[in-house]
């Protein structure tokens, strides 16, 4: 019997602890041809996504995949990712999270494998100090400065500091 990645259970985990601590968690998702989200969102073969219970209906977080269904300019539309190609999951009022190693391009045809892949798990910066969670994806002062300077259709996206 295989071993299944942790990377679905860390998902959860960050998920929980976003709706917990009242923040929002947002999944940055490197699109491929096994992603079902709306196209005319993805920009250079990715897209962010807000998966708060306000924002979602059915989320069905799985050791295979993520599937929900989401409105996109008052559309409805059914959201299937798998494990795979998330590459992070982070809170967007303070920036901290979980990042992954982004999954290898794969032609658009080609199914998903059939067993998952074992991901590598990368953090961004740790902060030390005790009161405050250690991952961070970005200083919470960028995250501001980068939504404000945004234009209204572009999505969030994350800065990976290694």
């Amino acid at each position: 019997m295989s071993e299944i990645s942790t990377k679905p259970y860390l998902l959860r985990a960050i998920y929980e602890w976003c709706t917990d601590n009242g923040f929002t968690p947002y999944l940055s998702v490197k699109v491929s041809g096994a992603v079902q989200v709306p196209m005319e969102f993805v920009r250079k073969g990715e897209i962010v996504l807000n998966i708060a219970f306000s924002a979602t209906s059915g989320l069905k977080m799985d050791n295979d995949a993520i599937s929900f269904k989401a409105r996109f300019g008052g559309v409805s539309r059914d959201i299937y990712i798998p494990v795979r190609n998330v590459q992070a999951i982070f809170s967007s009022e303070n920036g901290q999270g979980m990042v992954f190693d982004a999954i290898e391009d794969e032609p658009m045809s080609e199914p998903p494998p059939s067993e998952p892949s074992r991901p590598s798990i990368g953090l961004a910066s740790v902060n030390v100090r005790e009161e405050k969670p250690l991952i961070e994806v970005e200083k919470a002062e960028e995250i501001k400065e980068s939504k404000e300077t945004q234009k209204k259709s572009e999505k969030p996206s994350l800065k990976v500091i290694k």
